[in-house]
């Protein structure tokens, strides 16, 4: 990124921070960063939750998202949702919106038993998904809209497998839809091969930065689209992909924030450390064992958990933090939910009789964050991150539910102490979507 645009965002949340301190001061103690709770690493320590909390919670998570669903099935406004979000271009604020909404619509679609409500709620949506007129590109380096087509392509891609979109109108709305993400996505393919948000000079209609994690989000999407629905999809646009996100691979086990040709660890406390790494070695990892990438096995996949779990006191003390990166080994608190979805896409990886080891391991870290009103957020209140946040823990909760086994006697789980909700924050100062992971 370049040193204007890094001034620019930096000034933007520094003025943030100086702005809202004394407001946040005067928030619930749950939601401002302190260490992790003796309470939570007895939770994580339990030998397992009991589908009925998981499901309690689930529930309340789909009602406060269906709960804040506008009437024409969109979620949110139409732009800034305060003057603390200048500097962006315009576009970057439907582009967070877009892809918080394209979050909602897949975390709605994979609920099992949905009720006529919540299924009504879920076509609304889709519809409003493929109808929208799409951002455009409005700056050199700010390209915040290649979230809202990595995440719209993606749940695309995911709904037209869906038993529930096989009539053909939903075939052919997601199919168009889709293809139209595709195009921005091919459009903003790197030089590298990867992609990203933001671009450095010069500035050219093909981006020169791109970074891991942006890349391993999208990469198995293409994968499915070329060879399960058969779009035409170059094998060269995957290969390039592929290889981005492979080089970003440290012999540490952590990802690299991006390419670069000094890059690697620098210093004790580098981002490129583990311990800031620990989203990124998911999506990066799920991204490469999608597109048959040998190296990423069983056990590398675990070794991955493991460290995730190991080091989550980073993720901890970075959630709800008001300025990117502020936590230890650069950790933002926006990291959180990114990287629990993307720890329980790589938990549907490994043999069957073990993901639900896993996901009670996961379960836990997604239900201390819920507030009472049912949403939950890990960097702040703009409705999008909101959305978003709320979206990546419906589909935690509802995989773990998934991993247990059909017909269990009712009582024949062990008891887990029960999570307590931290009270729904009234401030609402409003930074970005899933910026810069």
């Amino acid at each position: 990124m370049t040193t204007d645009c890094a001034w620019k965002i930096t000034w933007a949340f520094w003025l943030s921070a100086s702005l809202t301190a004394g407001a946040w001061a005067g928030q619930e103690s749950e939601e401002v960063p302190q260490k992790p709770k003796k309470q939570d690493s007895e939770q994580v320590s339990s030998p397992f939750i009991p589908a009925e909390q998981v499901s309690e919670k689930l529930d309340l998570a789909v009602g406060y998202l269906i709960g804040e669903q506008n009437d024409d099935g969109s979620w949110g406004g139409q732009g800034p949702e305060s003057v603390l979000e200048d500097g962006f271009a315009l576009s970057t604020y439907k582009s967070w919106l877009l892809g918080a909404h394209a979050l909602g619509c897949g975390a709605l679609a994979g609920v099992e038993f949905r009720t006529d409500a919540e299924q009504a709620a879920l076509e609304k949506a889709v519809r409003h998904l493929c109808t929208i007129e799409l951002p455009k590109r409005d700056s050199d380096w700010d390209i915040d809209i290649v979230w809202s087509a990595v995440y719209g392509f993606s749940t695309c891609v995911e709904l037209l497998q869906n038993k529930g979109f096989k009539e053909a109108q939903w075939q052919t709305l997601l199919t168009s839809r889709g293809q139209e993400f595709l195009a921005v996505l091919l459009k903003h393919q790197a030089l590298s091969g990867g992609w990203a948000y933001y671009d450095e000079p010069p500035f050219t209609t093909t981006p020169t930065w791109a970074t891991s994690f942006t890349t391993a989000a999208v990469l198995p999407a293409l994968v499915d689209a070329k060879d399960v629905l058969g779009w035409s999809i170059e094998d060269r646009v995957i290969q390039r992909a592929v290889r981005y996100v492979e080089r970003c691979a440290l012999p540490n086990g952590a990802y690299a924030y991006d390419l670069r040709p000094n890059g690697g660890v620098r210093g004790l406390e580098d981002i490129n450390m583990v311990e800031g790494s620990l989203s990124r070695i998911q999506v990066c990892n799920w991204a490469l064992a999608r597109a048959g990438v040998k190296r990423i096995t069983h056990d590398r996949i675990r070794e991955g958990l493991d460290e995730f779990f190991r080091f989550h006191g980073f993720l901890d003390h970075a959630r709800t933090r008001p300025i990117p990166h502020e936590g230890f080994h650069a950790n933002a608190g926006y990291f959180y939910f990114f990287g629990h979805y993307y720890a329980a896409r790589a938990i549907e990886l490994l043999p069957v009789e073990e993901r639900r080891t896993w996901y009670q391991r996961l379960s836990p870290h997604l239900m201390k964050t819920q507030w009472k009103s049912g949403g939950a957020s890990d960097f702040l209140r703009p409705p999008y991150m909101v959305v978003a946040s709320t979206s990546f823990l419906i589909r935690g909760l509802q995989w773990d539910l998934d991993s247990r086994p059909r017909g269990k006697q009712a009582g024949s789980e062990s008891v887990a102490p029960a999570v307590e909700a931290p009270v729904e924050p009234a401030v609402t100062p409003t930074p970005e979507l899933e910026k810069k992971q």
